[in-house]
């Protein structure tokens, strides 16, 4: 059972602390570096945003949960990719409330040497079946997904 601790600022500087009690079941906990994250307002009309919005971190969900969906989809094929980076884009409808993501975008940037077809397959695999953040968000946003193999768009 590990906790994780993050911080929430709004506009008037109050502190608040809200603690995630993160449980794995039978599975040895995960070495994790604990840091404060600050979440902030991004809308907020004075003071300056001094950390990531919760829209912003559903992003970074959706990248972290299909980050570790291929590596691992790969790896079971005794596949090492090189360098694995993603870019997230989402598009909201700011006028509506609430404002909801009907867009993902994701560019998927892979390195290796493998084929390009196990890199879409390995996406693919991802998107479609296993990542549980992209199919949450699903029934609201359409998400998209993009493959840049060893610099080549595929």
């Amino acid at each position: 059972r590990r906790q994780r601790q993050m911080c929430i600022r709004d506009s008037i500087k109050a502190f608040a602390l809200i603690e995630v009690d993160i449980t794995r079941g039978n599975l040895n906990p995960l070495p994790v570096a604990v840091s404060p994250l600050s979440i902030d307002n991004k809308s907020k009309e004075k003071g300056e945003v001094q950390g990531i919005s919760p829209m912003e971190l559903l992003l970074m969900g959706v990248a972290g949960c299909s980050s570790i969906d291929i590596v691992a989809i790969l790896n079971k094929q005794k596949i090492n990719p090189t360098t694995l980076k993603m870019d997230v884009k989402g598009h909201r409808k700011e006028s509506e409330v609430p404002s909801l993501f009907y867009q993902i975008d994701v560019t998927i940037y892979l390195e290796g040497d493998f084929s390009a077809d196990k890199a879409k397959r390995a996406a693919q695999l991802s998107f479609e079946k296993y990542c549980s953040v992209s199919k949450t968000l699903e029934p609201t946003a359409k998400i998209n997904h993009h493959i840049i193999f060893n610099g080549v768009a595929l």
